[in-house]
């Protein structure tokens, strides 16, 4: 496990830059609409919104994913528990998650709950008329394996491949595959080769999709149904 947070520069006040990983968080043209293309329609989301439904992440970040997904849960009116579990290294600040989320006017209500009621490295955490948010901090090498459930879905959001390849690496991929539930699915914005082949070893299908903004393609991946 480890303790260690975030390190951020910002672009403009408005996008946080790891200098870790000399990477943004999000798209630097348009944060939401990235996650709700790639992470939400990569993963057929609203639509497999029944019953109780578990995310899984890789990499929690300012928690902007878990909010654009909230809102849509909360819109889709459906009946069930959503579980959001993320996996996270290094954890960013309560404040500077605060001060990208400003930003996002479309997911305020959602955000003010997240900031008001969650506390990094408190565990599962109910949030108030929203999800069941758990962040596990520290190297998802160790936690993916050692997790005790298994998602409908994956967010693999990861800094890219080239910057951070420990979240990309072949047997990550196949824990998650492990963590899969049979016709779940994984969607990344990453349409790299070796991505794509870690998780066809994992035992997913894989796919190759366009891409948000200034990135022509993306990967979806879908576990077969049990036999």
């Amino acid at each position: 496990m480890t303790n260690q947070t975030a390190d951020l520069d910002w672009r403009d006040g408005r996008v946080p830059i790891s200098t870790q990983f000399d990477d943004p968080y999000y798209s630097l043209d348009n944060g939401l609409a990235e996650t709700r293309h790639v992470f939400l329609d990569g993963n057929d989301l609203p639509a497999r919104f029944v019953g109780d439904f578990q995310i899984a992440e890789l990499g929690f970040g300012t928690g902007l994913n878990l909010l654009v997904t909230w809102a849509l849960w909360d819109q889709a009116g459906r009946p069930g528990r959503l579980k959001f579990t993320s996996f996270e290294a290094f954890p960013m600040e309560v404040e500077d998650m605060r001060t990208a989320l400003k930003h996002f006017p479309e997911v305020a209500e959602f955000a003010a709950c997240l900031l008001a009621h969650w506390v990094p490295g408190a565990g599962p955490t109910q949030l108030p008329d929203g999800p069941i948010l758990d962040v596990i901090i520290g190297d998802a090498r160790q936690t993916v394996p050692a997790w005790d459930n298994a998602a409908d879905a994956w967010f693999l959001d990861g800094f890219s491949p080239a910057k951070n390849p420990e979240l990309w690496g072949t047997d990550l991929m196949r824990a998650v595959g492990e963590h899969t539930r049979p016709g779940g699915t994984a969607a990344t914005y990453s349409a790299a080769g070796h991505v794509r082949q870690s998780l066809a070893l994992a035992g997913f299908t894989v796919n190759r999709t366009p891409g948000f903004g200034r990135k022509r393609h993306m990967t979806q991946a879908r576990m077969p149904n049990a036999e």
